[in-house]
């Protein structure tokens, strides 16, 4: 029988400043099996653009990422590829 898909886990980043929040996602993805998921919440701008940057340039998947108009938070799911 197939195992139900497990809910990413959500890793809230904001207010963490470069390159410490790329670090704690890569922590957090490390944690996690190869195939499964994580959603990151980031503050726009910078660690919007660069975090999911450096995760693609370290192997990682980043299968979406949007933009929250009423908090302008930046949510960033990735699956760990590697």
């Amino acid at each position: 029988m197939p195992s139900a898909a497990r809910e990413p886990q959500l890793l809230d980043l904001r207010g963490v400043q470069c390159p410490l929040n790329f670090v704690r996602a890569k922590m957090a993805l490390g944690r996690l099996g190869v195939g499964e998921e994580l959603e990151l919440v980031l503050d726009p701008g910078e660690p919007a653009d660069s975090v999911p940057r450096a995760l693609r340039d370290e192997g990682q998947t980043v299968l979406g990422q949007e933009a929250q108009k009423d908090s302008g938070e930046v949510r960033v799911l990735v699956r760990r590829a590697v």
